[in-house]
């Protein structure tokens, strides 16, 4: 390329190309590096990652603080068993998680299958039971 290179950013990591018009009119021939991993829930580090999917969102949102020091107490415990000394911080989360029950109450689908569970068992136990009361007739 025969345009001109501008650095800037802190550096120079950041650079600026100026293409000429015959430059342009042909398709590119730039390569970018494959795309780096996305962090989990542990960063490089070892410091939680806050912003992981895999958290669903319990650290944003009202109780979200609780959540944060409940889980790093977690995380960072050294206690036999694991975090069997961040009782009160979990306490603290559940009392908060109470208050905002449309948004930490149970879900639906759990309610839904639940409720499906218990009619299937309760219909074959009685089922069970009318088959053992008329052999006993």
């Amino acid at each position: 390329m025969s345009g001109a290179v501008l650095s800037s950013g802190e550096d120079g990591r950041h650079k600026i190309l100026v293409a000429s018009k015959e430059e342009l009119s042909s398709p590119s021939s730039v390569s970018l590096p494959p795309p780096e991993a996305a962090p989990g829930l542990l960063m490089p580090d070892g410091s939680i990652n806050w912003g992981c999917p895999c958290l669903g969102g319990m650290a944003t949102g009202p109780c979200g603080s609780q959540f944060r020091d409940a889980f790093s107490c977690f995380h960072y415990s050294e206690a036999e068993p694991k975090g069997s000394d961040c009782y009160e911080k979990f306490s603290i989360m559940q009392e908060c998680m109470a208050q905002y029950p449309e948004l930490y109450g149970k879900d639906d689908e759990e309610d839904e299958l639940s409720a499906a569970i218990n009619e299937s068992g309760a219909a074959s136990v009685s089922e069970d039971f009318k088959g053992e009361a008329s052999k006993e007739s």
